[in-house]
């Protein structure tokens, strides 16, 4: 049995499929664990959806943003933006249970045999992954109870960009959530920032990746994340940090890539209809 650590989708199905089968994927024995960002941007939103639900436990999902967003314009929460590509979704007769499904994942997933947690984006830098797990919990919690649609219109904003234990509320919730979907650098007093997107080398020199920030070893855990296209553009990262990026791009015109678990052994494919 094998486990593979794919990174973001976002609706490229067809690609997935190739994918799947570079690697040697056995539907019976192994399993799959996807990164977040599901959906969005690529063609298939739908029948990527109707392919991870149907392989039941033997996939793990963390949520992303696109992800969050399709849920939360499922609600009313959101509105629809011209470069969003999951109307199927929300036309198709099992729709509904779709969103219900994607919004009950994880924000956090751990495998303590492994020695590895999957989330999204990553850690913030304040948190120790101890912490981190039980910040996830709450706000799935959050996410899974009736009266989730409310906190989905509070859900989206930059602010605040600092964690502090005190936190409560929306404020605390939209942090947590900002953190596990939507990070890529912050300051150097760990306050994240949101307007950089650029690969390491060509940002802002007052911010830093938020992993440099962290002590890789501390956790006694690797990070497997997604979300940001550009990191790898130049170099892998170094094995010192303790972390594995998933996410080269496929929905840019890059690829998608999977991580075999079991002896980081990367599989890719190319996108096949160029940047969207």
């Amino acid at each position: 049995m094998s486990t593979y650590a794919i990174g973001d989708v976002q609706g490229c199905y067809t690609e997935l499929r190739s994918l799947l089968r570079a690697c040697g994927f056995d539907t019976r024995r192994d399993r799959l664990w996807f990164a977040g960002d599901l959906v969005n941007r690529g063609p298939h939103s739908l029948d990527v959806l109707r392919f991870v639900a149907d392989l039941g436990d033997r996939a793990r999902v963390v949520l992303g943003n696109h992800d969050l967003h399709l849920v939360a314009s499922a609600h009313g929460a959101r509105r629809l933006r011209d470069r969003d590509t999951f109307q199927d979704v929300l036309d198709a007769g099992d729709g509904e249970a779709l969103v219900d499904w994607l919004r009950g994942r994880p924000l956090a997933y751990l495998d303590s045999e492994r020695g590895i947690v999957m989330v999204h984006a990553g850690i913030a830098p304040a948190w120790t992954v101890d912490q981190a797990l039980g910040h996830a919990a709450e706000l799935s919690q959050a996410l899974r109870a009736p009266d989730h649609s409310r906190l989905l219109t509070h859900l989206y904003g930059d602010r605040p960009g600092e964690w502090q234990d005190v936190l409560a509320g929306f404020d605390r919730l939209r942090f947590i959530t900002n953190a596990f979907t939507r990070m890529r650098y912050c300051h150097a007093d760990g306050r994240l920032d949101f307007s950089e997107t650029r690969p390491p080398g060509d940002q802002d020199p007052s911010l830093t990746p938020w992993f440099m920030l962290r002590d890789g070893g501390a956790d006694r855990v690797r990070i497997v994340f997604g979300h940001w296209a550009t990191l790898q553009l130049r170099t892998a990262l170094p094995r010192r940090l303790h972390v594995r990026h998933v996410d080269t791009g496929c929905v840019w015109g890059g690829s998608l890539t999977a991580l075999r678990l079991d002896d980081d052994r990367e599989f890719r494919v190319a996108c096949k209809n160029g940047v969207r």
